[in-house]
């Protein structure tokens, strides 16, 4: 069977996109969406998303690592699909649709930068070496030293895996602090199991975090990643984080067909 796919990125976290209204898509077969993903045997991508028909929003999101295996939230996927949702013509330029951790509402202006809507957040767990919260999915945030040269993959991989987290682990930041409203990061993402370019999800895990913990006191902050640059605002009172909004490009790559 041939398949229309569309490539995306958002400040270098790649997605293939799948118009799946008409439920052609075979979703359960984990294989094949990891070869979709494979950088090598197929498309490329840090992961795979299904665009699907909602009754009560404007479309679904199914979003599935580069592993094959559906997961959690994924900031910048959810950006790149609003983009693509508007390629489409099945949005305009704002929209609110569904997700494994609920409802988000988005805006895309001509440019292509998109505003999403990011669950709240009211639990942080801060340690002594780093902050634990989630924002959509689970996130380890650290602040290290000499983060352009630091092993990310090695180290986040001995947290990710390691007993801190258990079987299930946690994507984990690597963070600097630039100035008082700008941190650059670095991530590894569970699921694609390697240092990716950006991660949406990320990035708003260390804006809360470091306004958490008192590295900031702004409500609106610059994240720096490997693949651009990302903003995250959000309001704060005595009960956590609300009105959360992850701010950045999601550009459309190319498209094309594949056989499966």
């Amino acid at each position: 069977m041939q398949v229309e796919f569309y490539k995306y990125q958002g400040t270098g976290n790649d997605f293939v996109m799948i118009d799946n209204r008409t439920n052609f898509f075979p979703n359960e077969d984990v294989k094949l969406i990891e070869r979709l993903c494979d950088r090598r045997f197929g498309i490329g991508a840090d992961g795979l998303i299904l665009l699907e028909n909602d009754s009560e929003t404007d479309f679904r999101m199914v979003y599935y690592n580069s592993d094959g295996n559906q997961s959690s939230m994924c900031g910048n996927g959810g950006r790149c699909l609003v983009a693509f949702a508007n390629q489409l013509g099945v949005i305009d330029y704002k929209t609110t649709f569904i997700a494994t951790d609920g409802l988000h509402y988005a805006s895309v202006n001509a440019d292509s930068i998109v505003s999403l809507q990011m669950i709240d957040v009211n639990e942080i767990q801060k340690k002594d070496s780093y902050t634990f919260l989630n924002t959509g999915s689970p996130h380890h945030v650290q602040i290290v030293d000499d983060l352009e040269h630091y092993n990310v993959k090695e180290n986040g991989a001995a947290i990710r895996y390691g007993e801190l987290y258990g079987e299930k682990g946690s994507n984990v930041n690597f963070v600097k602090k630039v100035d008082n409203d700008t941190f650059s990061l670095r991530t590894y993402e569970r699921g694609v199991e390697d240092e990716t370019l950006a991660c949406g999800t990320g990035a708003t895990a260390v804006a809360i975090a470091m306004n958490a913990i008192g590295e900031t006191d702004k409500t609106s902050i610059n994240l720096n990643v490997e693949g651009g640059k990302l903003v995250v605002s959000f309001d704060k009172d005595s009960d956590g984080y609300t009105n959360v909004f992850l701010t950045g490009p999601a550009k459309f790559v190319f498209k094309g067909t594949i056989e499966i």
